[in-house]
């Protein structure tokens, strides 16, 4: 039981850590200091989408859930969780590059307004 827990503990996390790294901008827009946990997060998010990486909590999530007498599964968090519910014809290599763009452009866009909030407060 508990190592069923921990794996969907993992999930959750790792579902966070997604909406942090899409939406956190808009977080960084409120507090400017989570800036310095927002940014790594977010060349993480794009490099795992770029360069077709598994996240390590993937793994670990699989070993507690075999640990927990289910099955693991193949692939990574986002083929496996996610594109099921928003595209449930698969993941390609291409999609994932345009999500990791999509990760990219997101904040891009929230950072220069963020730029364009603090030049205005310092006038």
């Amino acid at each position: 039981m508990i190592y069923r827990l921990g794996a969907d503990a993992l999930v959750l996390a790792h579902l966070l850590f997604i909406l942090f790294v899409l939406g956190g901008g808009l977080l960084v827009l409120r507090w400017h200091a989570l800036a310095w946990v927002h940014l790594p997060a977010v060349f993480w998010g794009a490099v795992v989408e770029f360069f077709h990486l598994v996240c390590p909590l993937t793994p670990w999530e699989n070993s507690l859930r075999r640990a927990a007498g289910q099955s693991g599964y193949s692939g990574g968090f986002v083929e496996h969780y996610l594109i099921p519910l928003i595209y449930p014809s698969g993941l390609t290599a291409q999609l994932q590059l345009w999500l990791g763009g999509l990760v990219v452009v997101l904040n891009v866009l929230v950072y220069l307004r963020l730029t364009l909030v603090l030049r205005k407060r310092r006038r």
